[in-house]
């Protein structure tokens, strides 16, 4: 099972930024990775695995904003399709560093 966290947090305020960002540490403490900025994924091993880092998930959840959480299995996740643009080489500026590529 694969769990994947959403969410769309305030932080027009000191405090409100303070919230997300431990939000965000303890999603990585407990083992999830960043997919994008406010999408966190983690693989979990069986259903009881998936219900304790839900219960984490929600005890850390800051106390506005949305929070979604979605569960996906092995193979609906090896079915995700993912894209991803060209990534900008930096500026050559001597002849060496052309060879590189």
């Amino acid at each position: 099972m694969w769990l994947f966290v959403f969410f769309d947090l305030p932080t027009t305020t000191k405090l409100e930024r303070r919230n997300a960002a431990q939000f965000r540490k303890a999603l990585e403490k407990d083992g999830f990775t960043m997919m994008q900025y406010s999408v966190y994924v983690r693989h979990c091993a069986s259903r009881e695995s998936m219900n304790v880092h839900i219960k984490r998930v929600q005890r850390s959840m800051p106390p506005s904003g949305l929070t979604s959480i979605l569960s996906v299995t092995d193979k609906q996740y090896g079915e995700m399709q993912n894209f991803w643009g060209k990534v900008e080489q930096a500026k050559m500026t001597t002849p060496q560093q052309l060879e590189m590529f």
